[in-house]
């Protein structure tokens, strides 16, 4: 493919990519630190990095990525850096609107958008409705999302339909808690992608990723480009899967 460079690509099998990719988009605030420029500056580069990346996955035939946007913990951040990450938002899902018919990606929000403001609201169910239509590509966007407040969802959402007599105990099953997640209808992550050096998952995709495969790098979010990709890659394919089994 003339598309790719050659040393870009001896690595990676991209005939047998995985199926779904989570990344959590961390180090805008230390890259920005390090240029001495406000945290600002550091979100709207990681966002114009999720728009590369997020190109380059439909190029290369990726079908599903989720990246963490913003935790049900990140309100807790001082109101300016709050604002400057809705702000960016609200700019990108507009371009994402207009520029539907172009890009033809599916996009899909997780998480509880009751306590968006609800201009940003709006627009992600705007979002969803005017890309619903396209299947090459999803990109799921984790907005006031929190792994454990998911899962509180879940649990909250099959006990009213127990109460309402729609579910009996002996149907809860993890295919039938699966329904209940944000996530319902998607492939559990494949791959989970962390920069910036810390080694952990914060609070992201708790259930999903039981069984997905973990690749830490030190690269910060805004410098990760194709070729940081293409290492998480070519790691994910060096792995055996064997989900509990020999």
């Amino acid at each position: 493919m003339a598309l790719f460079k050659k040393k870009e690509t001896t690595n990676v099998d991209f005939n047998d990519l995985p199926r779904h990719v989570a990344i959590i988009m961390d180090g805008n605030g230390r890259w920005a630190k390090k240029r001495g420029l406000p945290r600002t500056a550091g979100h709207a580069a990681g966002a114009e990095t999720l728009r590369s990346i997020a190109t380059y996955c439909k190029q290369i035939g990726l079908r599903y990525l989720t990246v963490y946007a913003f935790s049900t913990e990140n309100w807790g951040r001082p109101a300016e850096e709050v604002g400057g990450i809705m702000g960016l938002l609200k700019k990108y899902l507009r371009e994402a609107i207009d520029q539907a018919d172009h890009n033809q990606v599916k996009f899909r929000f997780l998480g509880d958008l009751a306590s968006l403001s609800p201009e940003l609201r709006d627009l992600c169910l705007r979002t969803e409705e005017v890309t619903r239509l396209y299947e090459d590509c999803q990109i799921n966007i984790c907005l006031n999302y929190g792994g454990r407040d998911e899962i509180l969802h879940a649990a909250q959402a099959f006990a009213a339909d127990y109460a309402e007599g729609r579910a009996t105990l002996d149907e809860l099953t993890e295919q039938r808690m699966g329904r209940y997640l944000f996530t319902s209808g998607v492939p559990d992550p494949d791959l989970v992608i962390r920069p910036s050096g810390e080694v952990r998952i914060s609070n992201f995709l708790l259930w999903q990723s039981a069984y997905a495969e973990f690749y830490f790098t030190d690269v910060l979010w805004p410098d990760f480009d194709r070729n940081e990709l293409h290492r998480a890659l070519a790691a994910y394919q060096k792995r055996s899967r064997r989900f509990g089994g020999v």
